[in-house]
């Protein structure tokens, strides 16, 4: 029945949206619940995306599957909990300049997904899932791929263990070795990074020009506003926020440019767009920091901070207007993305998403009901429905050592967002049930090799080369 259900879904997409419709994911980097517009923030200016989410669709209970980068972008674009393809770990939690692996050739991302179907494919911004042969962007479903294969804080050149966080407070790009990739090969090293918004944004528009009569998905994972903060001399001093919020201003042009490239070339009603981020803020570097509005904590954490992020989906005349309060996730969106186009979606594995498209095109409840959380492989927390159970709690960088909670520690997220009251001692069986399923949901999730663990004694590949002449 549910497969019966499944292909006339299908089929009533292919009838409404007629063309082979275009996929954009714009996917920010460290960007908290709280700092856009439209999601609460009183001082920084979001027009773009404030327009996009009230012409579309606004998710309030959005999750990234991961709390940090690595596993969090595994996750969106195969629709796979990030510990099946060994890409959440313990130590190191993301790859680096030592990593000798990135996310394993035999899964399926959505760029292969719509490749597959014809779609022309294109990657701009930060991977962060492999800089070593075999596993860059081209290598994974990408036709094109300009952007760092990394985050913008890696090979430093300079020494943290006696400098710590200051240099991100200002410090030069020089002081990050990053390399710019442009394909598989190594165009600027360091990245000039004041100027990354801009040059990204220009491939993106371009991408979209080159392809009016073509199918694309074009994924753009933005580098910022993972610290250290740059943007462009047009936004310097511009928000009332600071840097943090000039780099978010800048990133909201960034997402107007992309989404004016759609209207002009006449393809905004042919086109989904979606936008979320990779994690909560990264609390630790305070004003050069985010912030997750009313929820607790931020990056690295499993608190709502670290995990719940904006999600906004955006097709004109297809995409309710609409503020969805049930649960979504990024794992969601590739199972999404194949019910939009008619793609079909990887059957030889377990994926962890749902197609969101009931609630997208016509208003009907989220699939998804549960959402795990995990910390470097370890589950942490569960939800089901409003309530969220957590077996331990740690902030995302300054407590050394995870508490353990015995009963876990309850909370009811629609009256209690903030996580401040736990209500286990009032509902010891409710604790217990929600306890029970989550160890079940755990023991189901298979385990793939770990990926992250394999590393060199220093810095290889493209960390190594020098920029083509």
């Amino acid at each position: 029945m549910k497969s019966l259900l499944a292909l006339g879904l299908t089929l009533l997409l292919g009838t409404a949206l007629g063309a082979a419709p275009n996929v954009v994911v714009i996917y920010a980097d460290d960007l908290g619940y709280g700092d856009l517009g439209v999601y609460g923030h009183p001082t920084i200016r979001t027009p773009h995306l404030d327009r996009m989410a009230a012409e579309g669709s606004r998710w309030t209970s959005f999750y990234s599957a991961a709390p940090v980068c690595t596993p969090s972008r595994a996750a969106l674009l195969t629709g796979r909990h990030p510990l099946r393809s060994g890409t959440m770990s313990p130590r190191p939690r993301v790859f680096a300049e030592r990593s000798l692996r990135g996310l394993p050739s035999e899964e399926i991302t959505i760029a292969e997904m719509l490749k597959a179907e014809g779609y022309a494919t294109a990657m701009v911004g930060k991977w962060h899932l492999g800089h070593m042969p075999g596993y860059l962007p081209p290598r994974q479903g990408f036709d094109e791929y300009f952007g760092l294969v990394s985050s913008n804080d890696h090979n430093k050149t300079y020494d943290s263990r006696k400098l710590g966080r200051k240099p991100a407070f200002g410090g030069p790009p020089e002081l990050w070795d990053i390399p710019l990739m442009d394909g598989e090969e190594v165009v600027e090293k360091p990245a000039q990074q004041y100027t990354l918004t801009q040059r990204y944004t220009r491939r993106a528009v371009d991408f979209i020009e080159r392809h009016p009569d073509r199918p694309f998905f074009l994924y753009f994972a933005h580098t910022f506003p993972h610290t250290p903060l740059f943007r462009s001399d047009g936004f310097a001093g511009r928000s009332d926020r600071g840097v943090y919020g000039d780099v978010i201003e800048e990133l909201d042009w960034s997402v107007g440019q992309v989404l004016d490239a759609l209207r002009a070339n006449g393809l905004a009603e042919n086109t989904l767009v979606i936008f979320s981020s990779d994690n909560g803020p990264w609390l630790p570097f305070l004003d050069h920091g985010g912030s997750a509005g009313l929820l607790r904590e931020g990056k690295g954490s499993t608190w709502e901070g670290g995990m719940r992020v904006p999600g906004i989906f955006w097709m004109p005349g297809t995409v309710r207007p609409s503020v969805i309060r049930d649960m979504g996730s990024t794992l969601d969106v590739l199972p999404t993305v194949a019910a939009f186009t008619g793609a079909t979606a990887p059957r030889d594995r377990a994926l962890d998403g749902f197609d969101l498209s009931p609630a997208l095109l016509r208003g009907e409840p989220s699939p998804r009901q549960e959402m795990l959380f995990y910390r470097a492989g370890e589950l942490f927390a569960f939800r089901q429905g409003p309530h969220k159970i957590h077996f331990l709690t740690q902030t995302g960088y300054t407590e050394p050592q995870p508490t353990p909670h015995d009963p876990p520690a309850l909370y009811h997220l629609e009256h209690d967002p903030s996580e401040k009251y736990d209500i286990s001692a009032a509902n010891a069986e409710l604790v217990q049930r929600l306890a029970k399923l989550a160890r079940q949901r755990d023991a189901e999730l298979e385990r793939g090799e770990d990926q992250l663990n394999h590393q060199s004694d220093g810095p290889v590949g493209v960390f190594t080369h020098p920029p083509v002449p």
